[in-house]
């Protein structure tokens, strides 16, 4: 069974922006010693997923810690209705390792992290903290038999198209005030 709102995805167009926004967000929690996430939402493009928000959570529904970040099933319902009234649909994100921990998807990545065809996980390396530029960062696609698949160097440089000069609406999802 294939994703019912993409075809199979051979790449995905992430405006430039999207990348040093992500940045920015995931280490105003890497600077306390903590994960930080972003999400991507966007749609099919002729077989590329165009990434064409960028969502930051906030709020009570959200708990980071330095080696794991858990979202409430509540905010991810926010984050569903503000991609719907969009017309768009998750299709990855972002997440922060700290320092030592890789830029594999740990366990708890893959044993409780969204495993939708085709999503895809980027994770950037020290909290965030550093100028690592995304083809150091681990590139990770969700399949439907093999779970996550590490795309190697080679397959991130050709699959994952950075948009120069393209930016897209940055929306916060979830209680402004809460961490």
């Amino acid at each position: 069974m294939t994703n019912p709102y993409f075809s199979e995805i051979e790449g995905w167009q992430i405006p430039e922006m999207v990348v040093a926004d992500a940045l920015e967000e995931m280490a105003i929690d890497g600077r306390q010693g903590n994960e930080g996430i972003a999400l991507f939402l966007g749609r099919d493009n002729n077989g590329a997923a165009e990434v064409t928000h960028l969502v930051k959570l906030r709020g009570p529904g959200l708990e980071k810690y330095p080696d794991q970040i858990s979202i409430h099933s509540s905010l991810l319902n926010e984050v569903t209705d503000v991609a719907l009234s969009n017309k768009v649909r998750l299709i990855g994100q972002v997440h922060s390792h700290g320092p030592g921990y890789g830029i594999s998807l740990s366990y708890t990545d893959r044993t409780y992290g969204i495993k939708t065809p085709y999503y895809l996980s980027l994770v950037a390396p020290d909290y965030a903290l550093s100028s690592a530029p995304l083809r150091s960062w681990g590139a990770h696609v969700f399949m439907e038999k093999q779970g996550y698949v590490r795309l190697n160097a080679a397959e991130a440089d050709r699959r994952l198209r950075i948009v120069v000069g393209a930016s897209v609406p940055v929306i916060t999802v979830g209680a402004e005030n809460g961490n």
